[in-house]
């Protein structure tokens, strides 16, 4: 029997299911505590098994592993069962031994709290909801949709959420191949009948692309986005994408800078009171050998 098998049978006979969660944390600390695929597969999450996402979450995040940071996860797992799920929020929890882990839910999952984790329970896509979530919590420095993944949905929360983004932090969409989805499968998005579809999640995410280019715009009267102004860059994977913020305003080796971009306008659509201490501290993956 594996050994991690093992300790997982012995914890579930003798113990309760606090005192189990509680030593969970021990042998992930001192086995497994860099390696995200292996902590997904101890806490139980789909991020890796039912899904390949852990390999480009460790590629991405492995710099700010001891950062103090703010992570926020939308989608908690387990339907509408209050003891079912979290088991990422504790894997999180595991892989960023300082940071603070924040999950949102349309159910109750308070059962699911502990130290340096807190839950919960609201709409992802209602706008009030959130930017107080954000005003009670601090600038989110890492933000998760793994919500309903719904595009309307995914769309939403991205315009809600992206501006409250800490400068310099990380905006991760999951489980895009929704996407794609016929009526056979239950939505009828249908991306894969209309590669350009415009209300599909992938389709909006690929019309970001382009604004990473802004400054080269030969058009005299183009207003650039606030998108344009504040994703640095854009890393899709299957079913799996990362956005970078930061202020998009290096301009172009030929046209020279014709875009006038505020450095504090990175701010605009931030609550006022909110600071972070995480900006500067992000560096992009080097690309793999």
């Amino acid at each position: 029997m594996p050994l991690s098998l093992a300790i997982k049978t012995l914890l579930k006979r003798t113990l309760s299911d606090s005192q189990r969660r509680t030593l969970k944390y021990l042998p992930a600390k001192l086995l497994w505590s860099r390696d995200l695929p292996r902590l997904a597969r101890w806490f139980g999450t789909d991020k890796e098994g039912g899904h390949h996402y852990t390999q480009h979450y460790q590629r991405h995040f492995a710099p700010l592993r001891r950062k103090p940071l703010n992570l926020l996860e939308i989608g908690i797992g387990g339907d509408s069962s209050p003891q079912r799920g979290g088991q990422s929020l504790r894997m999180w929890k595991a892989y960023f031994p300082q940071a603070r882990i924040f999950g949102v839910d349309i159910y109750d999952k308070s059962c699911h709290e502990e130290p340096r984790i807190k839950t919960f329970r609201g709409d992802q896509v209602d706008a009030k909801f959130l930017r107080g979530l954000v005003r009670q919590i601090g600038t989110p420095d890492i933000i998760i949709d793994d919500g309903s993944h719904r595009n309307e949905h995914v769309i939403a929360t991205f315009h809600i959420l992206f501006p409250l983004l800490g400068p310099n932090g990380i905006y991760v969409i999951e489980d895009l191949q929704t996407s794609y989805w016929t009526q056979d499968v239950g939505d009828g998005w249908d991306g894969s009948t209309d590669l350009a579809a415009p209300h599909t999640s992938m389709n909006f995410l690929k019309s970001l692309v382009d604004g990473l280019n802004y400054e080269e715009f030969v058009a005299d009267d183009y207003t650039p986005t606030y998108f344009d102004r504040h994703i640095v860059a854009v890393h899709f994977y299957h079913n799996l994408v990362f956005i970078y913020k930061g202020l998009n305003n290096e301009g172009s080796n030929l046209l020279g800078k014709r875009f006038q971009l505020d450095d504090e306008s990175s701010h605009a659509l931030h609550p006022q009171t909110l600071t972070s201490d995480f900006a500067g501290t992000v560096r992009h993956p080097s690309p793999p050998s």
